[in-house]
């Protein structure tokens, strides 16, 4: 099984970071990264099984979203190369948020387990990505 991990401080309160992320349909934070959301199904932006498309190529769907724990998961159902879903089994990405109380501010956890035939290739493909999603989230509240 494989992982990727990333984490940030963002310098915002916990709320404030929580309102950006629950709301799965909207990625608006993530400008540079994220530049076209198209929304799949019926179902609304925090509800389980609400789906989206991130830039034409990444099919995800929300599988938990936990309020009180500040905690979203979701599955990668398809994706490009190393993320095809011809290649990944059981792709979860979980994003976790807890408050910093020194500073009123944000520690954002991003983490990625899967199954793949080529871990390393997945592993590669997706960190980058999550560091550049973990960036445009501390400037997002930074100009905020």
């Amino acid at each position: 099984m494989g992982q990727c991990y990333n984490s940030a401080v963002v310098a915002a309160p916990l709320d404030r970071v929580w309102q950006a992320l629950r709301d799965f349909h909207d990625v608006s934070w993530a400008k540079g990264v994220v530049e076209q959301v198209e929304i799949k199904g019926e179902k609304g932006p925090s509800e389980v099984g609400s789906q989206r498309v991130l830039n034409g190529a990444f099919v995800e769907t929300l599988i938990e979203l936990d309020d009180a724990a500040h905690r979203l998961r979701y599955t990668m159902d398809d994706g490009p190369g190393p993320l095809s879903k011809d290649v990944v089994d059981r792709y979860i990405g979980t994003v976790q948020l807890r408050p910093v109380t020194a500073g009123d501010q944000t520690f954002v956890e991003w983490v990625s387990d899967y199954e793949s035939s080529d871990d390393a290739a997945v592993h590669s493909f997706c960190n980058p990505v999550y560091g550049a999603l973990l960036q445009a989230l501390v400037r997002h509240f930074a100009a905020a």
